[in-house]
């Protein structure tokens, strides 16, 4: 049964604090803990995790605690073991949670565990919903950035890769997870003999470790027809979790095998056929493959937005998704936008050629997207749309580069089109680099939308490049610092629901501390607009 917590605002005789030596207080009052308190656990919004609960039953354990512990076992980097150990024994961690008599209440681990639990299977049977860990998130940089003075019309965003609790396993090891998961679900009873012997240890060592290089490809088309009886076998069975593995193993036979017509026998495809969205690990289906720059990794992005006004006293993540490691950056910024356009009424995002598109923005208004480089090919030596003199807002060609106007010029069927005069382009100097094509009676010059855009877009990003790069630059320590200090580089967990909710946990005790630096003033404040 849900209740609110609210015991934390009344005033006990008892409480640890009043206990202490008068210098030991001073410094409580000059730690972290009272601006965690104040700012972070009297903030939190318990009602919308009344959904978790039934209406029957004991009270719950409360949620503020059980969210704010949450937040500082990513604010201080801690195991559950530690963390228990903390709220048993630190009193800063009491006090940050609103606990003032130190050994007051009684946290069993089996009580965090069912937290996350909860959170992770409302959050998966109701995808549609408000994302409880996200509602709270947005709250808490709203109260940040109004008592900082943080300006977040400026913002950055940024991707970066990282791997799920999942081992890089070839498609001989993923093969063998594959179908050891689905023979240990066949009943003894009807499990084929020749199934039973691939639980057998010597098994596991034979073809994972004494499989020689020229012998892979052979033996992968054996484990493929073992996985083709298992899955047979396991159609003859009706049980929850004999579903899973079915499911399972019949997506990975579709994406790792083909039939050969010769022999009416499974082979495995070649690597090259793989999609990258194929299955990664039998442990975690959402997971997908990406090779970017060069490095190649099993799992998933995270898309980061931050605040990079120079004038703030510190910079605040504004917002963060998560996605299997497929999902491009265009994707995100077209997703994302309108969300940080509602939460932060943001006026001015600067990204990296990865995000380039046509129309970043879609419908949303008042929101100018500076990019500091663009994908595609590189212009050729042709002369560019943007020599010309043109109607940017129509998309009409005024003049050519020598000055000439055109015969007409209009806007058709998605061009760009106008027809010069056949004299003055025959004799122009610019003829050898003018795309202009002739006919019978002109000139003509075409332009696709699509490159007017493009075209326009590149010499913005020529003219303002060092200072786009130099307030982009910022996201990739904060994307350093999320991987380095709060471990996010290799979760925990598997599953994108789980890593959605571990992501949004690490990211906002990232802002956290950034808060707490600047409320405890070990921010540095040389670029800060001083008035006097």
């Amino acid at each position: 049964m849900f209740r609110e917590n609210t015991a934390h605002n009344q005033i006990s005789l008892c409480e640890s604090f009043n206990w202490m030596n008068k210098r030991i207080q001073e410094k409580l009052k000059k730690s972290w803990a009272p601006i965690y308190y104040e700012h972070v656990f009297c903030k939190i919004d318990e009602k919308p995790f009344a959904v978790l609960y039934s209406d029957v039953g004991r009270p719950n354990f409360p949620v503020n605690i059980s969210l704010s512990l949450e937040f500082i076992k990513h604010f201080l980097n801690l195991s559950d073991d530690e963390l228990i150990d903390n709220f048993y024994f630190n009193y800063l961690v009491n006090y940050a949670v609103g606990i003032r008599v130190l050994g007051e209440l009684n946290l069993a681990k089996r009580t965090i565990y069912e937290f996350r639990d909860r959170i992770y299977k409302y959050t998966l049977a109701h995808p549609d919903q408000d994302d409880l860990i996200f509602g709270q998130f947005v709250k808490l940089i709203k109260g940040f950035a109004e008592i900082a003075g943080i300006s977040m019309k400026e913002q950055r965003m940024d991707s970066t890769m990282f791997m799920s609790n999942i081992k890089k396993a070839g498609r001989l090891s993923l093969a063998f997870d594959v179908l050891i998961k689905s023979v240990k679900v066949i009943p003894k009873g009807i499990l084929p003999k020749q199934l039973e012997e691939t639980l057998q240890p010597e098994f596991k060592t034979k073809i994972l470790f004494k499989t020689k290089a020229s012998e892979t490809e052979s033996t992968l088309d054996h484990i493929l027809s073992l996985c083709q009886e298992a899955r047979d076998t396991l159609k003859s069975i009706s049980t929850p979790q004999v579903e899973e593995a079915l499911r399972i193993i019949s997506r990975f036979i579709s994406e790792q095998a083909e039939l050969d017509e010769n022999t009416n026998k499974l082979r495995a495809k070649n690597s090259k056929e793989i999609s990258a969205s194929s299955l990664q690990s039998v442990h975690d289906e959402d997971a997908t493959f990406r090779n970017k720059n060069g490095k190649s990794q099993s799992g998933y992005v995270a898309n980061i937005t931050e605040t990079c006004d120079k004038n703030n006293p510190v910079q605040l993540i504004t917002d963060y998704a998560v996605a299997p490691n497929i999902k491009s950056d265009v994707d995100f910024i077209k997703e994302r936008i309108s969300i940080i356009k509602e939460n932060t009424n943001c006026e001015k995002v600067t990204v990296d050629g990865g995000y380039y598109c046509e129309d970043p923005t879609g419908n949303v208004e008042d929101v100018e997207v500076n990019f500091t480089d663009m994908t595609g090919r590189c212009p050729s030596d042709k002369i560019s749309v943007t020599d010309f003199e043109l109607d940017e807002k129509n998309e009409i060609i005024i003049t050519c580069p020598n000055g000439t106007k055109p015969i007409h010029a209009g806007y058709k069927n998605g061009q760009s089109v106008a027809h010069f005069p056949t004299e003055a382009c025959k004799h122009c100097e610019h003829r050898d680099r003018c795309p202009a094509k002739p006919q019978k009676k002109s000139f003509v010059l075409r332009f696709s939308s699509k490159t007017i855009t493009a075209a326009i877009q590149r010499n913005k990003i020529n003219a303002n490049r060092t200072e786009n790069i130099s307030s982009r630059a910022g996201i990739e320590g904060t994307n350093s610092a999320l991987k380095r200090r709060h471990r996010m580089d290799k979760l925990q967990v598997r599953g994108k629901v789980k890593c959605n909710v571990v992501v949004g946990l690490k990211v906002i005790a990232q802002n956290i501390r950034r808060f707490v630096n600047y409320m405890l003033g070990r921010v540095k404040v040389k670029n800060l607009v001083l008035q006097g």
